[in-house]
């Protein structure tokens, strides 16, 4: 009785069954000259003859589990026909099974006019560095734009492309690499480039302090104004490279004589309007000012 069973279950898992599987589609050959928009999901049922054995695995492991789809025939229509794609769609499974047919077997796209944009290319970062460097000029992008096609409405939202996240940590030296733009998870935009190289430019930070003379702004009234002192140390933090280079020329200190006017203070604080970008500032001795006004 039990290898009678075993034959009747091992023959009837043998034979032919027909069985539905659902499979995401993957799209290919766009048109060039039309951007278009899906106007259902992109998942299908496909309707599969497969053995009983396949049958009876299929939830726990469904093939294909994608199947690409052509969409060369949008460049005349809005439409695509799974029933002309059979014999290509069949080619992408396993040799013992056989798609019957595909649930919709019609596909429908929206269309618009495919225009071309350029967007900055916005660096996703997560740096670290060892004690005492830092990044010391800017970070090169090469390129700087990526060029975006697709439907115009959908293309004034994006006003920049991130790449993927380019991590490093207890950096020393400058670093050069090769790193993707974040996915397109929009089927009807394309971008180009891909990727893009990103120099990260690090040295050696030391301290650096100078002494700056002040600048008095707002004074609508032309007062004499004498300031105690007439100038301030400024510390900061520069890269070793750039030591010599840097000096009272590249920073600007002020004192802002509305503090005294509007806002009736007794002494003025020192306000940095110009710094270099990669210089890291420390402190200012003295942060406020005495002054003297001659009316």
């Amino acid at each position: 009785m039990l290898l009678a069973v075993a034959a009747w279950l091992l023959m009837a898992l043998n034979n032919k069954y027909v069985y539905t599987a659902k499979t995401v589609l993957v799209y290919k050959n766009f048109p060039q000259k039309r951007a278009f928009h899906a106007l259902q999901s992109d998942t299908v049922d496909l309707q599969v003859e497969g053995t009983g054995w396949q049958l009876l695995f299929a939830r726990l492991r469904v093939k294909p589990q994608s199947i690409a789809i052509n969409l060369e025939k949008l460049n005349n229509r809005n439409f695509i026909l799974f029933s002309e794609q059979l014999f290509n769609v069949n080619r992408q499974l396993e040799t013992s099974q056989k798609i019957i047919s595909v649930k919709p077997d019609t596909l429908y796209f929206d269309f618009s006019e495919r225009t071309v944009k350029r967007v900055p290319v916005k660096l996703v970062s997560n740096f670290s560095f060892a004690k005492q460097y830092g990044i010391s000029e800017d970070i090169e992008i090469i390129p700087k734009y990526v060029t975006l096609s697709g439907p115009e409405e959908e293309l004034k939202k994006i006003k920049d492309w991130p790449t993927d996240s380019l991590k490093f940590t207890d950096a020393q030296n400058t670093t050069v690499s090769r790193i993707a733009m974040t996915q397109n998870k929009m089927k009807n935009v394309s971008i180009f480039p891909t990727s893009a190289e990103v120099k990260v430019p690090i040295d050696e930070f030391t301290e650096k302090t100078i002494d700056l003379s002040l600048r008095i702004i707002n004074n609508k009234d032309y007062y004499n104004i004498k300031l105690y002192p007439k100038k301030v140390k400024i510390t900061f933090l520069v890269a070793l490279s750039k030591y010599q280079q840097i000096n009272e020329n590249f920073i600007d200190a002020v004192v802002d004589l509305d503090e005294w006017r509007d806002l009736k203070h007794n002494q003025l604080r020192v306000k940095i309007t110009r710094f270099p970008d990669y210089c890291k500032l420390v402190n200012i001795v003295p942060e406020k000012i005495d002054f003297i006004i001659e009316k």
